[in-house]
């Protein structure tokens, strides 16, 4: 970020969510030039971006959104109005009728909810498509509470627990086991899922790989994922989707934060108008420590201090950083790569105001929405 922009952002009221349109668009490109050279069509997650102000943006590059329930679907045919897909672990007979009419795809996590839904879904829009989830039994992710493929994993059907009869109608499969991952990670898992589903691959219009592909990270091989992509479409005859959520704003956002206190407990520390529980639960529950502007994470800097959210949560805590100066009451602090997993899982323990959310571009810095009491009163009851 330059030396504007962080002026910028340190005038705004805190705390504050900020979405760089420059960095966004910067992102979409890439994945247009990627569909561009497959016919693949990639989909905005919006389990990791639910932002709907973007939505129109977004919309100009992908070819629309994948949900998790039907709140999800039902903001994304709102807001986007292109191709809605949606997958969950299972389906809720009374709120089938309303999928139906929403969605273009509906991807089923086992055999028994095809053949307790399929029928009814199709009564209510006859061009609705479906898929079958499928569990490889083979991830390379390392976080257990991230891992698809787990043992006792209840995510996707294993190949053992349906027949051929259960596929025959599916217009797809669909595989999801990978978090944060490079294609070569892709590669080594489309070697079982070919071994495994290839026979049945044969017979569908379309497969989709799911998430967890960091496309827009500086060291993903596009070009090893464009030849994947190539060969599953040719060999097999399918056209091929992508469901990315955090590649599509990957590094694209800020939280920007004011120090409210010091206190000195063995050590100095910062206490923040913002929460690692409240805005930014990944830090938490991955658990990573996120970047800051002008800071050190490996406590290389003359000036060392543990940053805490404001929550009353003993384990409410950010990470240590040093930085090259001493911090002060009133300063502000922006976080890194604030975009994906943070206003979709926010929540507002203790009664914690939610951070406003900003865009910034090459006009300046734009508040769309603040929240406050309402917000969260309309929560309870």
């Amino acid at each position: 970020m330059n030396y504007n922009d962080q002026v910028l952002l340190k005038k705004i009221k805190t705390p504050a969510y900020v979405i760089d349109e420059r960095l966004l668009i910067k992102n979409l490109e890439l994945l247009k030039d990627i569909q561009n050279q497959t016919g693949a069509k990639i989909l905005l997650a919006l389990k990791g971006f639910s932002m709907f102000y973007e939505f129109d943006l977004i919309g100009k590059y992908l070819y629309g959104i994948t949900s998790s329930s039907l709140n999800e679907a039902l903001l994304g045919r709102k807001h986007m109005n292109k191709e809605v897909h949606i997958y969950a672990p299972a389906f809720n007979l009374d709120e089938i009728e309303m999928i139906a009419k929403t969605c273009d795809h509906m991807v089923f996590n086992s055999a028994e909810q095809i053949r307790k839904f399929r029928a009814l879904a199709k009564k209510y829009n006859p061009k609705l498509e479906f898929a079958l989830r499928v569990n490889p039994e083979y991830s390379e992710v390392e976080t257990e509470i991230y891992n698809p493929c787990a043992v006792n994993s209840r995510l996707g059907a294993k190949k053992e627990t349906f027949s051929k009869q259960d596929l025959i109608g599916l217009d797809g499969l669909h595989f999801h086991t990978m978090c944060e991952q490079n294609s070569d990670t892709l590669e080594r898992t489309l070697e079982v899922i070919e071994e495994k589903f290839g026979e049945y691959l044969y017979q569908m219009k379309w497969i989709n790989m799911g998430g967890g592909h960091h496309i827009t990270r500086k060291d993903y091989d596009v070009k090893k994922l464009i030849r994947m992509i190539n060969h599953i479409k040719n060999k097999y005859k399918v056209e091929v989707y992508l469901e990315p959520g955090e590649a599509i704003v990957l590094n694209c956002g800020y939280l920007v934060s004011s120090v409210l206190d010091i206190v000195e407990n063995n050590m100095n520390l910062l206490l923040l108008d913002t929460s690692a529980a409240c805005h930014m639960p990944d830090v938490i529950e991955m658990p990573y420590k996120p970047s800051i502007i002008g800071a050190d994470k490996m406590d290389e800097g003359e000036y060392k201090y543990r940053l805490g959210g404001v929550s009353c949560l003993a384990g409410d805590i950010i990470g240590d950083y040093s930085f090259d100066h001493p911090i002060k009451v009133g300063e502000k602090l922006i976080f890194e790569d604030m975009a994906h997993y943070t206003m979709v899982k926010n929540n507002t323990f203790n009664g914690i105001n939610l951070p406003a959310i900003a865009i910034i571009n090459e006009v300046g810095v734009k508040i769309i929405k603040k929240f406050g009491f309402a917000d969260y009163e309309s929560r309870l009851s």
